[in-house]
């Protein structure tokens, strides 16, 4: 009988969501630190959505082929480790550029090939997926709130040094994580232009599309923004770290909520919880009750959102084509609408104020939900 491999596949995740703790917060306030525009920090940190546009299909495609998805795993953990050590040595913006688009090309490539891999170790069990993935949640608050107290006391380039060491621990675990056992129905497979024609794909993937755009402003903006209302970095850092608390909460639930309340319901909650949780930042932020607030919405916004559209996907993608129905998931949702709501904070943030920027997002948000009512009615 098969054996799931729990805590390597944790350990992954652990670290993966380490390093976005780690990173996403913190990075833009190093960059301002350098002297970077509002215009170059949203370029830069952007590249991490556009190299997500294109590279994990890419990746995908070749797993699906070769039909291994752990030598790639393993292959983009080392080369992402080598590429970010570039910016120990670089100090100009086209260098940062090339070094960030090298770090976000072969970064991307592992997560949707980690969760092909995933369920096809939960083949019989599914919904204990969410089970697994909290553990990127639990890396993600030791990362946000060890990193936000230790940059309150030391200088902020030590932030690289703490960026490395998840990245590391990515490696490792790699090293460990045992390719997934060949089941037989995997030579069944559609064409994926043949799913791609389908309603319900369309609308959930356009959806997951307005819902990065809407989170483009929180990822790379939010943690300047509560500096600049006078928030301490460890302040913020217990911030990102709340709206995790409530992410891990709602993946420990999801099996029993998927059961009550469906794919669908689950989804609709969640972008009308968005619309309401941007608005909130947007118009609230001098309140510490209304942030904190918007914060536990996180857990619908994110944990929620993400369990069942991956669900969603891993089902209506059956056989060979999971690896690639993941990275279109990956792809469409945080490579190009990360990229556009990334470039669209950027251009607004100075021109028409944070207010502003984060009310688009709620439009988006509001979008996304909208397709959901209109085009999902067969989720689950």
């Amino acid at each position: 009988m098969h054996q799931l491999p729990y805590w390597r596949l944790s350990g992954y995740y652990f670290f993966y969501f380490a390093f976005i703790g780690a990173f996403s917060p913190y990075f833009g306030l190093y960059l301002q630190s350098l002297s970077f525009s509002a215009w170059d920090i949203g370029l830069l940190m952007s590249q991490m959505q556009l190299m997500r546009l294109f590279g994990p299909y890419l990746w995908g495609a070749l797993a699906d082929r070769l039909a291994r998805r752990v030598p790639i795993i393993r292959l983009a953990g080392l080369i992402s480790l080598v590429g970010f050590s570039a910016f120990f040595l670089v100090r100009s913006f086209e260098a940062f550029l090339l070094a960030m688009a090298l770090l976000a090309f072969f970064w991307s490539a592992a997560l949707p090939l980690v969760e092909t891999v995933t369920f096809d170790h939960l083949r019989e069990e599914p919904a204990r997926y969410s089970r697994i993935r909290l553990w990127g949640s639990v890396g993600f608050i030791v990362a946000v709130m060890g990193t936000g107290a230790l940059l309150d006391y030391l200088p902020l380039p030590n932030l690289l040094w703490v960026i490395v060491g998840t990245l590391f621990g990515i490696l490792l675990y790699a090293l460990s994580v045992p390719e997934a056992p060949v089941h037989e129905h995997l030579d069944e497979h559609p064409p994926v232009g043949e799913i791609l024609c389908q309603s319900r794909v369309k609308a959930l993937f356009a959806s997951c599309f307005a819902m990065s755009a809407a989170h483009g402003a929180l990822y790379i903006f939010y943690s300047i923004y509560l500096a600049d209302h006078g928030y301490s970095k460890s302040l913020v850092g217990g911030l990102w770290s709340l709206g995790v608390v409530a992410e891990i909460a709602v993946f420990f639930y999801m099996p029993r909520l998927m059961h009550h309340f469906g794919l669908r319901n689950i989804l609709l909650a969640s972008f009308a919880a968005a619309v309401l949780r941007f608005l909130m930042i947007a118009w609230g932020v001098e309140s510490l009750t209304v942030i904190v607030l918007a914060q536990l919405l996180h857990g619908l916004t994110f944990g929620a959102y993400h369990a069942a559209s991956i669900m969603a996907v891993n089902h209506w993608f059956p056989g060979r084509t999971q690896a690639r129905g993941q990275a279109l998931y990956s792809s469409l949702s945080f490579g190009a609408g990360g990229l556009l709501g990334g470039l669209l904070s950027g251009w607004m943030w100075d021109g028409v104020g944070a207010a502003w920027t984060y009310t688009l997002s709620a439009a988006f948000a509001l979008l996304g939900l909208m397709l959901v009512v209109a085009w999902v009615h067969d989720a689950d």
